[in-house]
């Protein structure tokens, strides 16, 4: 079992990311907000990660928020992914923090891993009206 998080899942383009805003699906399990759009199955998973620079002004605050959401996201993918390939989608996620204060990376940890089976339930939801 691979943990890695490759370069290739990163998420760069910026009319994908502008696309994840412009469709709203998402939600917040604070203190993170998770927005996502549904992909073609061999696009398979694309992520970004954000930290507002309106509520931490230095950069090496923001950098290490968004390597503990890497970090958690990274443990957790597996289930994540393997649940996406039963459903044959792919997706871009934008998950952004929402909180001023700095977080535990426990805390972070539990948030990405109820965050990621919310959101298999989701596309599970829109599997079964379509």
């Amino acid at each position: 079992m691979k943990l890695s998080l490759n370069r290739s899942s990163s998420l760069k383009s910026r009319s994908v990311i502008q696309s994840i805003f412009k469709e709203r699906n998402g939600f917040i399990q604070y203190p993170i907000r998770v927005s996502y759009i549904k992909q073609p199955l061999k696009l398979g998973v694309k992520i970004v990660f954000s930290v507002p620079k309106k509520r931490f002004k230095k950069a090496p605050d923001r950098n290490r928020i968004k390597r503990q959401l890497r970090e958690a996201y990274r443990l957790n993918q597996f289930e994540f992914k393997s649940a996406l390939d039963q459903l044959e989608t792919g997706i871009a996620i934008y998950i952004g923090f929402v909180s001023d204060e700095f977080p535990a990376f426990s805390l972070l940890d539990e948030k990405i891993k109820l965050s990621l089976i919310r959101l298999v339930k989701e596309l599970e939801k829109d599997e079964n009206e379509t």
